[in-house]
């Protein structure tokens, strides 16, 4: 048996190790720019909202016109329809660089519905207080805002992380590399059971990680 693993390891270890690393990329890349795009979208969603201090009807209707149309469809069919315009800015469909783009597209708008979620749940009387004593917009959303639900944005930025690496796994079947593609063209396509096992295993020990750690994050975060 530990021959036979050792064998497994040796024959398929540089692959493995490859995909692991092209599914960082892919994830950590398209995590930081959603990230980016998404949190002040979400701000503005909240503050352009009835009732708030940026309150703007029509920019809010706009605004969560497009984000529950991006979210309405399902990766899979987002990833190849906008194959054109992903050709268009990253030059290639394949590889990590074709896959940012929808990766992107698809979880920023995501971010910045948890965002608006997330800063919903601050007190509004606090808010209230402070805009009361002619404190600026700005400050308040960093100093109030911000702050006080950054408990709340962590666990909504892992939620958004783990759906990422789904993501990612679904885009091997545009040759983007990573886990997913691991799997797929020899765990699926060859038959190759104990390819698709590890990849499994090594995705699950990964989803776990990411969860745990956000948990312990957003829990410190709470405290203080």
């Amino acid at each position: 048996m530990s021959a036979s693993i050792s064998d497994f390891f040796e024959n398929w270890g540089p692959d493995i190790w490859e995909a692991l690393i092209q599914t960082f990329q892919m994830v950590g890349i398209a995590l930081a720019i959603s990230i980016l795009i998404g949190l002040p979208l979400g701000v503005l969603l909240t503050l352009s909202g009835s009732g708030k201090a940026l309150e703007n009807k029509f920019l809010h209707q706009i605004l969560n016109l497009v984000i529950n149309m991006i979210r309405s469809i399902p990766f899979i069919i987002l990833l190849f329809f906008i194959l054109p315009f992903t050709k268009f800015i990253a030059g290639t469909t394949i590889g990590v660089s074709g896959v940012i783009a929808p990766l992107v597209i698809y979880t920023a708008p995501y971010i910045a519905r948890l965002m608006e979620s997330s800063l919903l749940e601050v007190d509004r009387g606090v808010i209230e207080a402070y805009e009361a004593m002619g404190i600026k917009t700005r400050h308040i959303i960093w100093h109030v805002l911000i702050r006080e639900s950054r408990s709340s944005i962590i666990l909504g930025l892992t939620i958004a992380t783990i759906g990422l690496i789904g993501a990612t796994a679904m885009a091997g079947l545009v040759g983007a590399g990573g886990l997913g593609d691991l799997a797929y063209r020899f765990g699926h396509l060859r038959y190759q059971a104990d390819v698709m096992y590890v990849t499994v295993f090594i995705l699950i020990i990964l989803v776990q990680g990411i969860q745990t750690f956000g948990n312990l994050i957003s829990a410190k975060l709470k405290k203080d």
